[in-house]
């Protein structure tokens, strides 16, 4: 497969790095643009400071450009928390998109979307202050009527970005667990 990973508010942290690798070591093309331009925030507060600054537009816009000249291949579109909003955004545009792979995050889903049946895995803390339940419960029927075809995996117990060990967050045996149901279903897209 090939895949966009996007990061989080945080930036283009060693964790992204090390997913990317782990992608790649499951046979994998992977790319893992910077929307920050080589900031990287230590805590949620931050980044999103950042993220404001910048702008949701141009963040999409500089994301657009980075799956450009890949998009032709059919790419699955992931990301970390504020980078899954914009791997959400971009997959729902993009009609040769194979998949839809989500960490600690989603997006507003536009009424008028619609795709034929993508395949999306949302992995979430449980509960999650950035992701609450009524929230999801409502992504998850937006998804669904816009033709999606989608799975939700929750981590009790979890931090918000559970996946990255250099923060406070971090759940080892949940993240193991993500990367182990994300991998099976990167291969069940290569049918």
């Amino acid at each position: 497969m090939h895949i966009m990973l996007f990061h989080s508010a945080q930036g283009l942290r060693p964790a992204v790095s090390a997913a990317a690798d782990r992608l790649r070591a499951a046979g994998h093309e992977v790319w893992t643009p910077d929307l920050y331009d080589g900031t990287t925030f230590d805590t949620v507060e931050e980044g999103s400071a950042r993220r404001d600054e910048i702008g949701m537009d141009e963040l999409l816009r500089r994301a657009i450009a980075a799956a450009a000249p890949h998009s032709g291949r059919g790419l699955v579109y992931a990301g970390f928390s504020l980078g899954a909003a914009v791997a959400q955004n971009l997959a729902l545009g993009d009609e040769k998109a194979r998949g839809l792979l989500l960490l600690h995050g989603t997006s507003d889903i536009a009424p008028d979307t619609a795709v034929d049946e993508l395949p999306v895995q949302l992995h979430v803390a449980d509960p999650d202050a950035f992701e609450p339940h009524d929230w999801l419960t409502a992504w998850y029927l937006g998804m669904g009527r816009a033709g999606a075809d989608v799975e939700i995996h929750r981590y009790p117990g979890a931090g918000h970005l559970y996946t990255d060990p250099d923060l406070p967050d971090y759940d080892a045996e949940a993240a193991e667990r993500t990367w182990r149901v994300a991998l099976g279903f990167l291969e069940s897209l290569e049918g």
